[in-house]
């Protein structure tokens, strides 16, 4: 397209849309997770406008029987006492957390700790402590459990893809 001017896209944040089973129940998750109140609600649906990180963040009530295709969703932050500080915000909020630090995975060493929402989505908040390691070295996603919630057992299953672990919690 000769001729034509390269104009400058502003965007503004992404925008991140989940089906799930139970938008009240999703709701619910979400709130304590990204510590908001979401910004608008309707049947069926809800908009969370999260300012840090920028996201805005739709939840679509449909029905399904399994996970979807997707791996998992994360928030990258700078630094381990940044990932501490994710993980006392949502154990604060009720939610189960499970750790994983100086794990090699996606051919990085990261810490990180998870969360799962009711439909079986995992979020990670995580730091890359040194990047780009080579190809030949062994992820470890999902083998590495620091943090264990009091009342519950946290059973790491490693995953079929690296950075996506599979937990069972078990009660106490």
């Amino acid at each position: 397209m000769e001729g034509k001017s390269e104009t400058p896209v502003t965007t503004l944040k992404a925008h991140l849309a989940l089906n799930v089973r139970n938008v009240a129940q999703s709701i619910e998750f979400y709130r304590r997770m990204l510590g908001i109140e979401p910004s608008k609600v309707r049947t069926g649906y809800a908009k969370f406008d999260v300012q840090n990180p920028p996201l805005n963040l739709t939840l679509n009530e449909a029905a399904f029987t399994e996970r979807g295709a997707l791996s998992h969703l994360g928030i990258q932050v700078e630094s381990t006492n940044d990932v501490l500080a994710m993980r006392e915000k949502w154990t604060d909020s009720g939610l189960i957390t499970r750790d994983e630090m100086q794990t090699n995975c996606c051919y990085a060493i990261q810490d990180k700790t998870w969360v799962r929402d009711p439909d079986g989505n995992e979020w990670e908040a995580f730091a890359v402590l040194q990047d780009n390691l080579p190809e030949t070295a062994p992820c470890e996603c999902g083998n590495k459990v620091v943090n264990d919630a009091p009342a519950v057992e946290v059973a790491i299953v490693p995953s079929a893809t690296c950075c996506a672990p599979v937990s069972a919690v078990v009660a106490r």
